[in-house]
């Protein structure tokens, strides 16, 4: 499984920003916490439809060098999609 990060472009409170992903959930949380962020970071449903985490430009690079992959918005926005549909998929099975 992999993880991700797209480019800190977002600006937001003085910094810039950027997405963390992976292709499971499960695996992003798992990631998320060896980068020393807190669950409640976390955005996904039922906060917003896409599983991620946001993180500051010095984050990202942690992030690399723990082995994230870094990638253009084209992949990201296909990581978003696939986390999306597990997210419905899951969702879908404990109902």
């Amino acid at each position: 499984m992999a993880v991700y990060v797209d480019e800190a472009i977002w600006d937001w409170q003085g910094r810039k920003w950027c997405h963390l992903l992976a292709d499971d959930i499960d695996e992003l949380h798992r990631f998320a916490r060896t980068l020393g962020l807190h669950r409640i970071s976390y955005q996904g449903p039922p906060k917003t439809p896409s599983p991620h985490y946001d993180l500051t430009s010095f984050e990202r690079r942690r992030a690399i060098a723990y082995g994230a992959t870094p990638c253009d918005r084209t992949t990201i926005v296909m990581v978003l999609r696939q986390l999306r549909r597990q997210v419905t998929l899951q969702a879908g099975a404990q109902a």
